[in-house]
């Protein structure tokens, strides 16, 4: 027995230094198998891919600061990887989860994430990174919530959903990878999805007179979606993991990976309500509805649902303008969310990104700053962790447009400075809304209007109480501004959510550096960390 107990000693000291972990804060443990599986989410039998034989794949459950340690099984026949939309990560990039920071898990082999979700709490969702593994599903949500002394802005609801909506495809994700590679864009989508439904495919059960809440996650592909259920209205209290003012909204325009959370009270007649979700900003106007289903209803759904807005950017602009932070409610932390004074910071620095669609050797591409990243034969963490020469350069992307047409390929990588604070603009000259995401952060939108953005701008910046957020969508022909304290140390990659448009290029890598060795700053490389490419043959780091 005294060998026993010594053994789980020493398993439970080595989780601890391998993890780097905080000890006193609880761990979740998860097993997940990736297979493929048949799914009929537009009522056509389709290949998905499956987490423990779900899709959507399971919910994760959590509470700020805890240690989640997902162990991945990958069963598919080629490579996958897993990331963590809106997951900070901090001080360690090594678990982010894209191709940049993580070897892929090859085919009959397992990778065991170690996530820790400090000083965070809201609405995100995980999903998989490589190629167009996202066409084919292996998304879910994610849920952090409050500790249980800090206060959160509202009663505890009677039940808390989470939606996973967007655009869906019949073709396969191959097809789709065939469309991109030879040159084109991805055709239109065959249609919009519920927690992977098609029409009335969902319903969420309520009793009269008690309050929900939504957690809404666009996971789509290339379309924004407005949400609304008729009838009812909708109080927004979370954004990416800011509470927000608690505005009322009829219908909300969520882009391409973006979060919300909204409390919807059943206070309508007994009867059967739809939740609808339609297509943003797209000349053909697709929707899906799912039931809100009251408990001692016996009336079903009837008729059309409830038209929402379509084309309009007027609507949307001002609609997201108007979403605040609350300034004296609790964020992860007992202390108000306004007490980070934001706008009393003068940036260091000012990047400009501007998106372009360049045709490069005869083929359509998608740029920054008229650079379409390519991938290495090995990620850029581990290139630059075993000082591997020959797989990126620092500055390979300028800050600032150059005003060409044209585009040229590379792995571009930006240099930025360990705890400063920058300005991003993002300068959108093409006809369609971009939605752009910084992986390891939380930014704060301080503008966005329409034409080409310029210093004089900022004096409609709002420097009290935008809302911070991990994901932002910029309008056709607009910029949009964000201020973002730079003090998670790694190797972030800055994307478009679209994933035809990331997938051809448009995305690069910030790399936040600091010369300090110390675990303070940085992580270690993991022990267990996937070796492949140039660095295959090294090793990772001894106990």
């Amino acid at each position: 027995m005294r060998e026993y107990t010594s053994v789980i000693k020493v398993v439970i000291l080595l989780v601890l230094l391998l993890q780097n972990v905080n000890g006193e804060d609880p761990y979740r443990f998860y097993t997940w198998k990736i297979t493929y599986g048949d799914i009929y989410p537009l009522g056509v039998k389709q290949k998905g891919i499956l987490i423990n034989g779900q899709f959507p794949g399971p919910q994760i459950d959590c509470v700020t600061n805890d240690n989640l340690i997902i162990s991945v099984y990958n069963y598919l026949n080629e490579p996958f990887l897993l990331s963590w939309n809106g997951l900070q990560q901090r001080r360690n990039s090594w678990q982010d989860g894209v191709y940049g920071t993580n070897c892929p898990i090859p085919p009959r082999k397992n990778f065991t994430y170690v996530l820790q979700v400090k000083d965070q709490i809201g609405t995100y969702f995980y999903f998989p990174s490589l190629a167009l593994h996202k066409a084919a599903g292996g998304y879910g949500s994610v849920k952090i919530s409050s500790r249980p002394r800090i206060p959160v802005p509202f009663p505890p609801p009677a039940g808390d959903y989470a939606i996973l909506a967007g655009d869906w495809f019949k073709r396969n994700q191959r097809q789709l990878k065939y469309f991109l590679d030879t040159g084109h864009n991805l055709p239109f989508p065959d249609g919009l999805l519920i927690n992977g439904r098609g029409w009335n495919g969902y319903t969420f059960t309520v009793d009269q007179g008690k309050t929900y809440r939504f957690r809404i996650s666009n996971v789509g592909l290339t379309t924004s979606i407005n949400f609304r259920i008729q009838g009812h209205t909708m109080k927004l209290v979370e954004v990416e993991g800011s509470h927000t003012l608690q505005n009322t909204y009829s219908s909300l325009d969520i882009h391409l990976g973006q979060s919300y959370s909204v409390l919807v009270t059943a206070n309508q007649p007994a009867k059967d309500y739809y939740i609808v979700v339609s297509s943003r900003f797209t000349s053909k106007v697709l929707t899906t509805t799912a039931v809100l289903h009251y408990s001692n209803s016996f009336t079903k759904v009837f008729g059309p649902p409830p038209g929402g807005p379509t084309t309009e950017i007027a609507l949307s602009l001002n609609q997201a303008r108007s979403i605040r932070w609350n300034l004296t409610a609790s964020g992860p932390r007992p202390n108000p969310q306004g007490s980070y004074h934001y706008g009393m910071i003068k940036p260091s620095r000012t990047i400009v990104l501007a998106n372009s669609a360049p045709y490069i050797n005869g083929k359509l591409r998608y740029a920054v700053n008229g650079v379409s990243y390519v991938s290495p034969d090995t990620p850029l963490k581990l290139a630059d962790y075993f000082k591997i020469g020959g797989v990126f350069s620092v500055g390979s992307i300028p800050d600032r447009p150059s005003g060409g047409n044209g585009g040229y390929l590379a792995t571009s990588v930006m240099h930025a400075d360990y705890r400063s604070f920058a300005e991003i603009v993002f300068q959108n000259w093409e006809d369609t809304v971009q939605s752009w995401h910084i992986d390891g952060y939380s930014f704060f939108v301080v503008g966005m209007d329409g034409g080409q953005w310029t210093p004089a701008s900022r004096t409609g910046y709002n420097l009290r109480d935008t809302v911070a957020r991990c994901t932002t969508q910029v309008y056709p022909k607009s910029w949009t501004a964000i201020y973002i304290p730079l003090d998670n140390v790694g190797m972030w990659n800055i994307r478009s959510e679209n994933w035809a448009r990331q997938y051809l290029g448009q995305q690069f890598y910030l790399r936040v550096y600091t010369p300090s060795t110390s675990w303070r700053d940085e992580y270690p490389i993991p022990r267990n960390a996937l070796l492949c490419g140039r660095a295959s043959g090294h090793h990772t780091r001894p106990l």
